[in-house]
């Protein structure tokens, strides 16, 4: 797949969850076994939208690159980030922090790192 596709595909992945997490918090956090109890339950969400949200805004304004020095910093970055999720996320699930669809976001974390690495190993092959 072209970066342009990837990185769009990826941006949109990050935004749809960047509005669930500020908009819809509520319907899905209990998915995941967690409740929010007040309103500073509710703004962390919130808060954790705006890292979502910033990197969906990157990798879409960046779609585009063609210099390859920096499209590899960028596809480096997103794998580091998609594995740091991947850590994070696999934790909860582990500890039971995340339980019903918590099992999910390991998964989607797991899959976003070994897709940027895939696309990352594509571009340093051209």
């Amino acid at each position: 797949m072209s970066n342009r596709t990837f990185l769009t595909l990826h941006s949109t992945i990050y935004a749809f969850f960047a509005f669930a997490l500020f908009f819809l918090p509520g319907f899905l956090w209990p998915n995941y076994g967690l409740e929010l109890n007040d309103r500073y339950a509710w703004f962390l969400s919130q808060h954790n939208s705006i890292f979502l949200g910033g990197i969906a805004i990157i990798g879409f304004l960046l779609r585009n690159v063609t210099d390859g020095t920096t499209a590899q910093k960028l596809l480096t970055g997103l794998m580091a980030t998609n594995a740091l999720g991947f850590v994070v996320t696999l934790y909860a699930a582990l500890t039971g922090i995340f339980t019903g669809f918590g099992w999910s976001d390991p998964a989607f974390f797991a899959f976003l790192a070994v897709m940027s690495f895939l696309q990352l190993k594509k571009l340093s092959q051209s």
